[in-house]
């Protein structure tokens, strides 16, 4: 039967099963023919089937209830279901001699689910029903003493804003105590998606994760770790300064002698980024000559004014203005009348250019440099919007974060000049506080990124058993970032499900992958506009060469590999994290300064 989507109020509820031709229905060998006709007839059921997964998630993020919540569960898992299902069918023609674009296609559908419940009805339930129970954890989760109860928000307050360490290690082991409950059913949802990858024909489900990247499994984890190597020196450096300066603000009975940073102390739940301690950790000899949240306040009188000198940056790059229905459909404040979900995200509804943002916008510093990053996912989205279905989505899934990220390093103050919100730039040594503000989290980023996914590659391959998941993930955070947990840890913890993308399942290399293309974009966008000096004061507002180049990659979609749109954007085909070095320069030398006659590593 062809999907039939029955709509309730506003929106579906269930699916009826697939009428995409099933190979199994077909006698003799496949054709070429038929593998076209069957791929056709997937895109057009994915349309479908996606276009009411986001439509009911909107719903469910700006409207929830617990219907809202049923009617997206619901559609995910039918899309989920499908995607699966198609991808089995498909293996009929894995022998075929295909056109490269057609191959694609039938490769990116093997890969399209990084969840892949496996292919029985039964299990695959058990699975999406594992996957609510892990998320409603931690959603719901909250750390209680006596009769106050604190959630993850307030306790991240905590994080951020307390200088006293028995208060942060409060803080930090309290949100910990939230995740335990997971651990037996993150087991099984583990054993649940490796068989699930399985059955699309992969080893595991690290091998399905790792397999996304146009090389093998094994090349993308070699090129994670070269990566890594070109940036540690830059972040040893960090960590030892950070480290220097907490010990003395704490002391070393609180930081210790072992060289690595109590997690506690870092200003963030999971000690992933780290400029809540800048004034910690701050040059003395440095001034800023402008407040960025003065500035905004000044200047935007509302969310909308603020999105539309968003707008404005892309249009002077030659880009078209958003669409009405942007305008229309888009949540910028938080609602008076309903719970929504704050954290600011970019929708990509349908083909017809029906791209939306989500957030509660504050008229600061931090939500004006986030409208332009969100803004530039809805740019890639609909730059890609006339590709078919399975090629519409970034060259990998890297580049849709760089992207965005890309955009927001170019919120200079060259560019606050050319708005009008400052009247001349400010000297180049104020460079450095900037500098180290971003190196605070971008820098300190990388590792964290690094282990998340080491971490799941690990358990997922079996390599990690689950008497030692605890102890697995501190000896990765130890190795590669030189924290450390700061109250004493065992097996009865979860510390990896206290961070939502593990029980959420949601692939974390991409964001490693981000951090690191985004200043290879933002160099070569500045080398094409001909800058001369520091990358830090390179803008490329209403550049329309940059904008040439950068709406030639994002139309490409995913219709070819990473390295061919790496090329378009920065003449290069492979990842290259000299630019973060390069870009961090002058950051290094002065790290080394300060370092001179400590102690560093771990």
């Amino acid at each position: 039967m062809k999907p039939r989507l029955i709509i309730l109020s506003a929106l579906l509820t269930a699916c009826s099963p697939s009428e995409t031709p099933a190979p199994s229905d077909i006698s003799g060998p496949p054709t070429v023919a038929e593998a076209r006709a069957f791929m056709e007839a997937v895109e057009a059921e994915r349309t479908e089937l996606r276009e009411v997964a986001a439509r009911t998630g909107w719903l469910a993020q700006t409207h929830i209830t617990v219907d809202t919540k049923l009617l997206a569960g619901e559609a995910d898992k039918v899309y989920a279901l499908a995607t699966v299902d198609a991808a089995s069918r498909s293996t009929r023609f894995s022998e075929l001699d295909l056109d490269p674009d057609l191959q694609r296609k039938f490769d990116a559908l093997r890969l399209a689910s990084t969840q892949p419940p496996p292919n029985d009805e039964a299990l695959a339930g058990e699975a999406s029903q594992l996957d609510q129970e892990l998320r409603s954890i931690y959603g719901t989760g909250t750390y209680c003493q006596g009769d106050e109860c604190r959630t993850l928000g307030a306790l991240s307050d905590v994080m951020a804003y307390s200088r006293d360490p028995q208060e942060l290690r409060d803080a930090w082991a309290g949100w910990r105590t939230v995740s335990p409950p997971m651990r037996p059913l993150y087991t099984r949802q583990v054993e649940l998606l490796n068989q699930g990858a399985q059955d699309l024909g992969f080893d595991d489900l690290s091998d399905l994760w790792r397999s996304n990247y146009d090389m093998s499994p094994a090349e993308f984890s070699a090129d994670m770790e070269r990566q890594w190597e070109l940036v540690k020196p830059l972040y040893t450096a960090l960590q030892c300064h950070v480290r220097a300066s907490l010990t003395e603000q704490y002391g070393v009975d609180v930081v210790g002698e072992d060289g690595t940073i109590p997690a506690h102390l870092l200003g963030n739940m999971w000690a992933q980024t780290w400029s809540n301690v800048y004034d910690l950790v701050a040059p003395e000899e440095v001034a800023a000559s402008y407040d960025m949240n003065e500035l905004i306040q000044a200047n935007f009188p509302d969310a909308e004014s603020m999105f539309k000198t968003g707008e404005a940056f892309f249009v002077s790059l030659g880009l078209d203005e958003l669409p009405d229905t942007f305008w229309e459909r888009s949540q910028f404040t938080r609602p008076r009348d309903r719970q929504v979900v704050c954290h600011a995200s970019a929708w990509d509804i349908n083909t017809n250019r029906d791209v939306r943002i989500k957030m509660c916008t504050k008229r600061n510093a931090e939500d004006f440099t986030t409208i332009h990053h969100e803004l530039g996912h809805n740019y890639y989205q609909m730059a890609y919007a006339h590709q078919p279905q399975l090629f519409r989505g970034s060259a990998n899934d890297g580049f849709h974060e760089a992207l965005g990220d890309t955009i927001s390093l170019s919120i200079t103050p060259a560019y606050l000049v050319q708005l009008g919100l400052l009247e001349q730039e400010p000297p180049a040594e104020e460079d450095l506080a900037y500098l180290l503000k971003l190196g605070l989290d971008k820098i300190a980023f990388l590792p964290f990124a690094l282990v998340v996914d080491k971490w799941r590659w690990q358990v997922f391959s079996g390599e990690l058993t689950e008497a030692d998941y605890n102890a697995g993930w501190w000896k990765l955070r130890q190795q590669y970032q030189g924290v450390s947990a700061p109250v004493a840890r065992s097996e009865a913890d979860f510390d990896p499900g206290a961070k939502y993308h593990v029980p959420a399942g949601t692939p974390y290399a991409r964001y490693f992958l981000a951090h690191i293309q985004q200043f290879q974009f933002h160099k070569a966008l500045c080398d094409a506009i001909g800058h001369d000096g520091p990358l830090t004061r390179c803008t490329i507002f209403n550049q329309p060469e940059a904008g040439e180049r950068l709406q030639q990659m994002m139309a490409m979609g995913s219709s070819q590999p990473w390295q061919d749109a790496m090329e378009v954007m920065t003449g290069q085909r492979e990842l290259d994290a000299s630019a973060v070095v390069d870009y961090f320069a002058p950051l290094k030398t002065w790290l080394d300064e300060q370092n001179q006659g400590r102690q560093c590593g771990w």
